[in-house]
C-alpha cells in the first residue's frame, strides 16, 4: 500500500476534481503490475495497472491493492470494480472508502457479491491526507482551503501604502509557484489585485496555471490589469453584473454575500483547492469563520516598523521549517489527520 501511495502522488496537479490513486497488483509475493491515475479524464489506477502485467494469466487469483475504493460507475471511463471483477482476481485490499455518493461503498459490494476478499483501512489516515482535496468536496461540500501569506518579523503583512515587496527570499517564492501548480484555484481580494496587480500564475516552476479568483465587488481594477489579461481562466465575483468572455467569468452575486456563498460557487464548478493569497482583511475573515483547512505562513527577516498587520491564527503550528533565511510554518485545521509533508 505505501508503493501504491507513492505511485498516487504522480497525479498531482493533474488529476483534479479526481482523486489521487495508486494501484500495485501481486501474485505469490511479486508485484506484476503497477499503475496510477495520470490524467483527469484518462484511464484510473486500476486499468493501468491492469495494462502493465505483461502476462494477463497472472492476474487470476492475484491481489490488488488500491488506495481508494474502485469505482462502480461509469463516467469518463468505465466503472474499475467491474473491470477486476472480470478479471477474478482473488482479493483487493483499499486504503479508504470513497465519499463519492456515485461510489460510497457500492465498489466494495461489487467486489464482494462476486467472490472477491476485500479488505479496508489500511493506511487509511495517509490516504485521506493524500487525498485531503477530494474528501473535503465530498464531505464538506466547498474546497480545500490553503491560506497564504508572508510576514516580516515584526508581524506586517505590507507597509502602510500596501507595498508587500519583498518580505520573503526567492527560494520561498519559487515553492510558492509549485504550490500554484498543485493547486485549482488562487484568490485575491480588491486591494490586493489593484496595488500588487499579480499575475497569479506559474512562473518559477512547471505545471498547470490555476484559475484566477478576485473578489472586485463594484469592478473598480483597471481592465489592463494583469488579472484581466485573459491569459488564463479568471473568474471575478461583483455585485453589477454577470458576463463571459475568452478566460474572464464576471459573476454577479448579491449584496452582502458571504465567504460560503462564494466557496459553493466553486465547488458547483469543480472547483476543488483554492489558495488564498490575498490581503489581511480577506485572510482573517477565512479564519474567523472557520473556512480553512492549512495555512502557509512564511516569516522573512524583514523588518517594517509599521504597516498593515498580519492575519493571527490562535493554533500551535504543525510544522515549522526553514526556507534559508525564511521560516514556514504550516497550521492545519483538522488535526484528524497523519502528519503532512511539504
Amino acid at each position: 500500500m505505501k508503493r501504491a501511495l507513492e505511485l498516487a502522488e504522480w497525479g498531482t496537479g493533474s488529476v483534479s476534481p479526481n482523486p489521487l490513486v495508486g494501484c500495485v497488483i501481486v501474485r505469490d509475493g511479486h508485484i506484476i503490475g503497477e499503475g496510477y491515475h495520470e490524467a483527469f479524464g484518462g484511464p484510473h489506477a486500476e486499468p493501468n495497472a491492469v495494462a502493465a502485467v505483461a502476462d494477463s494469466s497472472l492476474l487470476v487469483g492475484a491481489s490488488v491493492y488500491v488506495t481508494l475504493e474502485p469505482c462502480a460507475h461509469f463516467g469518463k471511463t468505465p466503472p474499475c470494480a467491474d473491470l477486476l471483477v472480470s478479471k477474478k482476481v482473488h482479493e483487493v485490499v483499499i486504503a479508504a472508502k470513497d465519499s463519492n455518493p456515485l461510489v460510497g461503498g457500492k465498489g466494495i459490494g461489487i467486489l464482494q457479491a462476486a467472490g472477491i476478499s476485500v479488505v479496508t483501512g489500511i493506511l487509511e489516515r495517509e490516504v485521506r491526507w493524500q487525498n485531503r482535496r477530494f474528501f473535503t468536496a465530498m464531505e464538506k461540500g466547498r474546497p480545500y482551503v490553503i491560506l497564504k501569506w508572508a510576514q516580516t518579523r515584526d508581524g506586517y503583512l505590507a507597509r502602510a501604502n500596501y507595498d508587500s515587496k519583498w518580505i520573503s527570499n526567492p527560494l520561498s517564492r519559487q515553492l510558492v509557484h509549485r504550490w500554484r501548480a498543485e493547486e485549482d484555484a488562487v484568490l485575491v481580494g480588491t486591494k490586493t489585485a489593484h496595488y500588487d496587480n499579480p499575475r497569479l500564475n506559474v512562473r518559477d516552476w512547471t505545471g498547470r496555471d490555476p484559475v484566477r479568483i478576485v473578489i472586485d465587488n463594484h469592478l473598480t481594477l483597471v481592465p489592463n490589469s494583469f488579472l484581466f489579461d485573459q491569459s488564463q481562466p479568471t473568474i471575478c465575483y461583483n455585485l453589477l453584473k454577470s458576463e463571459q468572455s475568452k478566460n474572464l467569468d464576471l459573476v454577479q452575486m448579491k449584496p452582502g454575500f458571504s465567504l460560503e456563498e462564494l466557496l459553493s460557487d466553486l465547488q458547483k464548478r469543480k472547483i476543488q483547492s483554492l489558495i488564498v493569497e490575498g490581503g489581511s482583511h480577506l485572510l482573517q475573515q477565512f479564519i474567523s469563520r472557520e473556512l480553512w483547512d492549512e495555512a502557509r505562513v512564511f516569516t522573512g527577516n524583514t523588518v517594517f516598523g509599521d504597516g498593515i498587520p498580519a492575519p493571527q491564527i490562535t493554533k500551535v503550528p504543525w510544522e515549522t521549517r526553514s526556507i534559508q533565511d525564511d521560516r514556514l510554518d504550516l497550521y492545519i485545521n483538522d488535526v484528524c489527520v497523519a502528519k503532512p509533508t511539504l
